[in-house]
């Protein structure tokens, strides 16, 4: 980010030459190269205004299905060329195995499917009331879709309690009001549904059950990634249900390093949960050799970040990753937004591991469209 007191102190610099070390260039817009070419030849693309009007909003908006403009793409790549030297894994550590993935489906079960649809139509009823542009609405836009998302895990993420309980606030949601926060009739309608009663909370968590299984006793370890804590934590209660060994990193984690040594060093650990925010980077976890995703990120590069982990120097074994994706839910369309965005920084960087921009009003309509 430009702005910030970081970025204006390293244009402030004096240097005879210029150099920047990063593994993502483009981690929130094309705006993110800029900074850096501002910074290793300042003014090569113009002022920060004059780069806004040229690349980067023609980029980043207009309707979220149109194709981008591929002439502006190459344009800024040639410009870029000159000063970019790219050297990716495949270049480097040839040695290390494949790495595969896989998206694995999951149907919702009826009580998470119910609530979905009445969440979808009571966010989708609140967006008239202020404009593309209006800031307040595009925090409600945000905020219904991390209520949708979390009702994809698991229904006990939204914290709707039993029937006639006010809505309880989870550790992931303490932002969320406005969607079921603020209107417990339809949360009530929701938990007092008849299939709301005798369903499993999750069926992403049935689905793990049959996953897990099949990979531990084909003798194999696992990193399961979660950006919910409170997810984390009702895996937890599972695997230590089903009497699964294994280690847990989050943000609040203060034996971190110990938990690190104990998976990497005793085989008799199949499984280490760990946050997104907290563990997807600067960690070498090549005991495991298997990843599941439990929930998608805005950023396919993130979770490759993640995946990473385990596919890295010192790695012997093929490491195969898994996405956890609920059908007809908003994270196909995540999916397909991360496959958008990819492209765009593909074409920018000729890479398909670089960050994806940040989303724009258009992506957060599209991403909340029935």
């Amino acid at each position: 980010n430009p702005d910030t007191q970081n970025a204006q102190a390293a244009f402030s610099l004096k240097a005879r030459q210029r150099f920047v070390l990063t593994g993502t260039p483009m981690e929130n817009s094309v705006r993110d190269l800029w900074s850096l070419m501002n910074f290793v030849a300042p003014g090569y693309l113009g002022s920060r205004a004059d780069f806004r009007e040229r690349y980067e909003r023609p980029l980043a908006e207009g309707p979220a299905s149109a194709r981008p403009d591929r002439t502006l793409q190459r344009r800024l790549s040639r410009r870029l060329r000159p000063f970019l030297l790219r050297r990716r894994k495949a270049d480097v550590a040839q040695e290390l195995p494949e790495k595969i993935e896989q998206v694995v489906p999951c149907e919702l079960g009826p009580a998470q499917r119910a609530t979905y649809n009445a969440l979808l139509r009571e966010i989708q009823q609140g967006l008239g009331a202020g404009g593309p542009n209006d800031g307040a609405m595009r925090m409600k836009m945000l905020t219904g879709l991390l209520r949708l998302r979390q009702t994809c895990c698991d229904l006990r993420l939204l914290g709707l309690g039993s029937a006639g309980d006010p809505p309880a606030v989870s550790r992931d949601s303490r932002d969320t009001s406005g969607f079921f926060g603020e209107s417990p009739k339809t949360a009530g309608e929701v938990a007092r549904a008849p299939q709301a009663q005798d369903s499993e909370p999750s069926a992403k968590l049935d689905l793990l059950d049959e996953l897990l299984e099949e990979i531990v006793d084909g003798g194999h370890r696992v990193l399961i990634f979660s950006q919910f804590v409170k997810m984390l934590d009702l895996l937890r209660e599972r695997l230590a249900t089903n009497g699964t060994a294994h280690c847990y990193l989050a943000g609040l984690t203060k034996n971190r390093q110990e938990e690190i040594d104990r998976f990497q060093n005793d085989n008799a650990i199949p499984v280490f949960l760990i946050s997104l925010k907290a563990g997807g980077v600067g960690l070498n976890l090549s005991a495991a050799d298997t990843v599941i995703h439990f929930d998608p990120w805005w950023n396919a590069a993130v979770e490759a970040q993640a995946t990473d982990r385990a596919h890295r120097i010192g790695q012997t074994r093929v490491v195969t990753s898994y996405k956890l994706i609920a059908r007809n839910t908003v994270e196909e369309k995540i999916l397909n937004l991360q496959k958008r965005k990819r492209e765009l920084a593909s074409a920018m960087l000729e890479s398909e591991e670089s960050l994806m921009p940040g989303l724009t009003t258009a992506d957060l309509e599209e991403l909340l469209a029935l």
